[in-house]
């Protein structure tokens, strides 16, 4: 199968290029940036860029993008050429060339406000089924990059899965409170209890749906590690999220002072992978109790792919407070 993955130079696509080689596939990488995971160095906004690179391609994985880092540094007509266009290029060429599969890699960020909960509420529950409110020009163009998807299955049936992947990159948090409070890896270690994934969970779930499109059709799903929280949680996870965490991991604590860390006082999102485990049957290895079993055996809690990628960053410039302006 020729498979055809946007944004190959970026965390996710250079991922998926190293692990479906190996796999007897022929991959072809497109990114404005060049690498060795590269063959077409272009922009997808470039209709004619994304016609060269789509000759008898079967499935298409659309990982690029711009991201929210790129809020500040760039235009929103820089994102609506991207995220949109690009999006739209990408799947007008699908049709001609009678590709079997497109599946596009969105993000959680797309559900904006609506995953702040409001003082005194419960943490919020977050499936498919939540509402929308954007709040910047990288949630809607992704939200509107969906659409598109949606549209063209509905006028043409391209099956087209919408993967919306919770946190991986493995960058610094943007928050300057949170990078001054916690180490980095003990904040993404305990967001894996409620928003973050392994890349490697991601390539696995990319693959699979890629294997199911044209069965599915259509589908929306969140792409996040298992999560033990439960909807009685949520209004104790806003007031007291510690006590929480021991119900389900009474020796955590101990795990975590021997590497001096701490968890959240309060969680105020909790994201749901309920329907990719049924519908896609889709099982993230790296959760929680992943990340204590490998405490307690003193190894790296990280995939060997989330290790062997590492850090890209997302400027070339560097700024004086935190890896990104926000």
């Amino acid at each position: 199968m020729k498979i055809l993955i946007t944004g190959s130079s970026g965390h996710l696509g250079e991922a998926l290029v190293r692990v479906l080689k190996p796999l007897g596939h022929d991959v072809i990488g497109i990114d404005v940036k060049p690498s060795e995971f590269t063959d077409f160095v272009g922009s997808i906004s470039d209709r004619q860029v994304v016609k060269e690179c789509m000759n008898g391609v079967g499935v298409v994985m659309h990982t690029a993008t711009l991201h929210k880092p790129h809020v500040v540094t760039h235009s929103k007509q820089d994102f609506i050429d991207t995220n949109v266009t690009g999006t739209l290029n990408l799947l007008e060429e699908s049709i001609i060339q009678g590709v079997e599969s497109f599946i596009f890699t969105s993000t959680t960020s797309t559900f904006g406000d609506s995953l702040r909960p409001i003082k005194n509420d419960p943490a919020i529950w977050v499936t498919e089924e939540l509402t929308p409110h954007v709040k910047n020009i990288y949630g809607a163009t992704k939200l509107a990059a969906e659409d598109l998807c949606r549209l063209f299955y509905r006028n043409h049936k391209l099956p087209c899965i919408i993967l919306k992947t919770s946190r991986f990159f493995p960058e610094e948090d943007d928050n300057k409170i949170m990078r001054n409070s916690f180490t980095d890896a003990n904040t993404k270690a305990n967001e894996f209890l409620f928003r973050r994934v392994d890349i490697a969970d991601i390539v696995d779930a990319h693959i699979i749906a890629m294997e199911k499109a044209k069965d599915i059709g259509y589908g929306k799903y969140i792409i996040t590690a298992d999560s033990p929280f439960q909807q009685s949680d949520l209004m104790e996870l806003r007031i007291n999220a510690v006590d929480v965490v021991k119900r389900y991991f009474p020796d955590f604590e101990k795990h975590y002072q021997m590497n001096n860390w701490k968890m959240f006082s309060d969680i105020g999102r909790v994201y749901v992978n309920d329907k990719a485990r049924k519908e896609l049957n889709w099982h993230p290895k790296y959760d929680f109790q992943c990340i204590l079993n490998c405490l307690e055996s003193g190894v790296d809690y990280r995939s060997k792919l989330t290790q062997l990628i590492s850090s890209k960053g997302y400027h070339e410039q560097i700024f004086e407070d935190g890896p990104y302006p926000t």
